[in-house]
């Protein structure tokens, strides 16, 4: 799956603008990244969504225990990939049909955040249990909201084109011919909101997540590490 957003709906994150000044390295336009996924992708499809967002997805060389779906509802786009462990008392919570997938689970639980303010945002991820990673678009309010679980057990990568459009994928070898060093994995456990301005950890979102420069040999620009943990917050190749 791929999400290209542009400057005016996501602040490129500094500390990819700086790994990718550091030590330059080839990029390409965000155009040039959404043709390269459409022709290297069996049977992917793509969609614009207003001026500034791109979409695209294929459930081509999908994983069947991590497969990928696409919904929108009431101007809410989402991207979603992996499986939900407590689907079915989710979609008791939030009062969805048995039919309900993963997907539509999200778009509500994200509608529930947005219009039950002051609802905190890392409430809504703590509730899913299983493998995900997922990218929501709200066109009526031009917010993102990104997410990974707790074990990066599905893989997400975000990072910079040249034209300087945030680009989140689930293939970091698409991603590293667009962004060059500008590039890193998203880190697991965590949340992005452009609505609270910025990445959070939802289980301590209080605590600050550091980027940690990365080696020149390495394929990173940064690691993102919540402070406080043991862990790093990224997924480890």
């Amino acid at each position: 799956m791929l999400a290209i957003l542009s400057s005016s709906v996501v602040s490129p994150p500094e500390e990819l603008v700086a790994a990718g000044s550091r030590t330059p390295s080839p990029k390409t336009s965000a155009a040039k990244l959404l043709t390269r996924f459409v022709e290297s992708k069996a049977s992917a499809v793509s969609l614009q969504v207003g001026e500034h967002v791109q979409l695209a997805y294929t459930h081509h060389s999908e994983s069947p225990w991590h497969p990928r779906s696409f919904a929108v509802k009431d101007e809410i786009f989402c991207l979603f990939e992996g499986a939900l462990d407590n689907l079915g008392s989710l979609r008791q919570q939030y009062g969805l049909a048995k039919s309900a997938s993963e997907v539509i689970l999200v778009i509500e639980a994200y509608k529930a955040l947005r219009d039950r303010a002051p609802y905190p945002a890392n409430r809504v991820v703590c509730h899913l249990s299983g493998s995900f990673a997922f990218i929501v678009f709200d066109k009526s309010t031009s917010t993102v909201f990104v997410a990974s679980d707790q074990a990066g057990k599905v893989p997400l990568f975000w990072g910079i084109t040249a034209d300087g459009y945030v680009a989140f994928a689930d293939d970091a070898d698409l991603l590293k011919g667009s962004c060059g060093k500008s590039l890193a994995s998203f880190p697991q456990g965590c949340f992005y909101s452009t609505a609270v301005g910025g990445l959070r950890c939802y289980e301590n979102p209080k605590n600050k997540i550091t980027a940690v420069p990365a080696e020149e040999e390495e394929i990173w620009g940064a690691t993102f590490k919540v402070e406080g943990s043991t862990v790093l917050a990224a997924t480890e190749y």
